[in-house]
C-alpha cells in the first residue's frame, strides 16, 4: 500500500488532500459548536493535525538552516565570485521587492478597499506588538549562541522559540569563521557536513506526512473561518490575491521570459514547494522542499542555493513584506480618512524593500505592517480589522514568498553562467519526496563539498 502511494506525484497527492480537507472543513463548518462554545470533535481533530505537522517542520528548522548555511559558506572557498553571487542575490531581492510593492500601491489606489468595506471599528483587535526599526535591528544581535528568545504567555507560561534571523547572523559567523582558520577547523566542518545529512533525511520523513498535515491545515481554515469574515473586507481581500497572482503569474514569467527562461519549465519545477507554502503558510518549513526543487529542478548549483535560499526564507517576502503592507497601509488610511502623500507611497515603498528582514526578527507579516504603519504614523489600531482574515490571506502571501525565493537564485545563476540549463529545460522534473534510495544517494552528496 505504502509502495503504491509512494509511486503518486507529491502534487498529485497534495491536490488530493486539498480536496479532501475542504470537504471536512465544510462538515466541521456544519456541525457547529459544542455547548459551551468550543469547537467540535471535526474541528478540534483537523486542528491538532495541522498544527502538530507545522510544528514538526519547525521544530527541524533550525538545525538545518544552522548546519546549511555553515556548509555553504565553508564551501564558497571554492567559489570565485562569491561575493558577487551575494551581491546579486541581494540586489534582486530589492528589485523583485519594488516591482512587487509598485503592484500593491497601483491595487490599493484603484479599487480603494478602505473606503469600500463594511467591517465594524470596534471589532479591531489588540495586535499584542507592533513593529518597529528597533526590532529589526534587536533581532540581527544574538541573544544567546542558539538564537534562543522568551516570551511569556497569558497564563504566566514562559515559551521558548528560536529566532531565525538570529540563527542566519551566528551560522554566518561561523561559516565565515571556518574560512579563516582553514585546516584545522575541517573536522568540525565534516561533522557539521554529517550533522546536515542526518537532519536532511529526519526532515524529508516529515515531509512524507505533507498531505496528512494538508488536510488537517486546509480542513480547520475552512472550519474556523468559512466565507463569513470575507464578506465585510471582500474588497481588500480581492486586491490581495489579484495583487499575488499578478506577481506570480504575470512579473515572474516575464523575468524568466528576459533572462531566456521558460515560465512553464520554472513552475513545474516550483510547483511542489509553492504548494506546499501555500497549505503550511511557512516559508521556514518549507524550506527542504524549496531548496531542494531550486537545485534539482532548477538547475541551482547547490553551493549556491544553500545560501541563497535560506537567505531568501528570512528576507524575500513579496507576499508578506511587499504587496500585503502596501494594501493594507492604504486600507487603514482610507478606513481612517487620512490622505497619504507622494512621500508616503515613497516610504512605502522603502520600508517594503529595505525593511522585509524585520519580519524574521519577529513573526509575520503583521509585525512588517506595524512596522509600515509606525513609519507612516498611521493607527496602529487598524491592523486589528484585517486580522479576522488573515490566515486566509497568508495562504496566498507565503505561496507567493517561496515562488520568488525559488525565482531569484535561478535568475541569477543564469544570469552569472552557472545555472545547469539542461536541467532547468528537462520536461521530467524530479520528485521532491524520492525513493529512499534517492534520497540517500542525495544525502551522501552533502557531504562533499560542492562548487558551482
Amino acid at each position: 500500500m505504502l509502495a503504491r502511494l509512494r509511486r503518486v506525484p507529491f502534487g498529485a497527492q497534495v491536490l488530493l488532500a486539498l480536496v479532501v480537507g475542504v470537504a471536512l472543513g465544510f462538515v466541521a463548518r456544519e456541525m457547529g459548536t459544542v455547548s459551551d462554545g468550543s469547537p467540535n470533535w471535526l474541528t478540534s481533530t483537523l486542528q491538532t493535525i495541522g498544527s502538530s505537522f507545522v510544528s514538526l517542520l519547525k521544530a527541524l528548522v533550525p538545525p538545518l538552516i544552522v548546519t546549511a548555511v555553515v556548509v555553504s559558506i565553508a564551501n564558497l572557498k571554492q567559489v570565485s565570485n562569491a561575493a558577487r553571487l551575494a551581491g546579486q542575490t541581494l540586489l534582486w531581492f530589492a528589485i523583485t521587492a519594488l516591482i512587487a510593492v509598485a503592484i500593491g500601491i497601483g491595487l490599493g489606489l484603484l479599487t480603494e478597499p478602505g473606503s469600500n468595506s463594511s467591517v465594524d471599528a470596534s471589532s479591531a483587535q489588540d495586535v499584542g506588538t507592533t513593529g518597529g526599526w528597533w526590532d529589526f535591528l534587536k533581532g540581527l544581535v544574538p541573544g544567546n549562541i542558539l538564537g534562543l528568545q522568551a516570551s511569556a504567555g497569558a497564563d504566566g507560561s514562559v515559551g521558548l522559540s528560536f529566532n531565525v534571523l538570529q540563527l542566519i547572523v551566528i551560522s554566518v559567523a561561523i561559516g565565515v569563521a571556518i574560512l579563516k582558520i582553514g585546516a584545522a577547523a575541517e573536522p568540525f566542518l565534516n561533522l557539521t557536513r554529517s550533522a546536515l545529512a542526518v537532519v536532511q533525511k529526519v526532515l524529508w520523513w516529515v515531509i512524507l506526512l505533507a498531505p496528512i498535515g494538508t488536510v488537517g491545515l486546509i480542513g480547520n481554515a475552512v472550519a474556523s473561518y468559512g466565507w463569513d469574515s470575507l464578506g465585510s473586507l471582500g474588497v481588500f481581500a480581492g486586491a490581495v490575491y489579484a495583487g499575488l497572482a499578478l506577481v506570480l503569474f504575470v512579473v515572474y514569467p516575464v523575468l524568466l521570459r528576459a533572462h531566456g527562461l521558460s515560465p512553464l519549465r520554472y513552475f513545474a519545477g516550483a510547483w511542489p514547494a509553492i504548494q506546499l507554502a501555500f497549505v503550511s503558510r511557512s516559508s521556514i518549513g518549507t524550506l527542504p522542499v524549496t531548496e531542494r526543487v531550486t537545485e534539482q529542478n532548477l538547475g541551482v548549483p547547490r553551493s549556491y542555493a544553500s545560501f541563497a535560499v535560506p537567505l531568501g526564507a528570512t528576507t524575500k517576502m513579496d507576499g508578506c513584506a511587499a504587496i500585503y503592507p502596501a494594501l493594507a497601509a492604504i486600507f487603514v488610511a482610507q478606513f481612517f480618512g487620512v490622505d497619504l502623500s507622494i512621500t508616503d507611497y515613497l516610504l512605502i515603498a522603502l520600508v517594503s524593500v529595505i525593511g522585509s528582514a524585520a519580519t524574521a526578527g519577529v513573526t509575520g507579516a503583521v509585525v512588517m505592517l506595524t512596522l509600515t504603519l509606525s513609519t507612516l504614523g498611521l493607527p496602529l489600531a487598524g491592523v486589528g480589522l484585517l486580522l479576522a482574515i488573515d490566515p486566509i490571506l497568508d495562504m496566498g502571501r507565503t505561496a507567493v514568498n517561496v515562488a520568488g525565493q525559488a525565482l531569484v537564485p535561478t535568475i541569477v545563476a543564469k544570469r552569472e553562467g552557472i545555472l545547469d540549463v539542461e536541467r532547468y529545460n528537462s520536461t521530467s522534473p524530479v520528485e521532491p519526496l524520492a525513493t529512499v534510495e534517492e534520497q540517500d544517494g542525495v544525502d551522501a552528496d552533502l557531504r562533499r563539498p560542492a562548487s558551482v
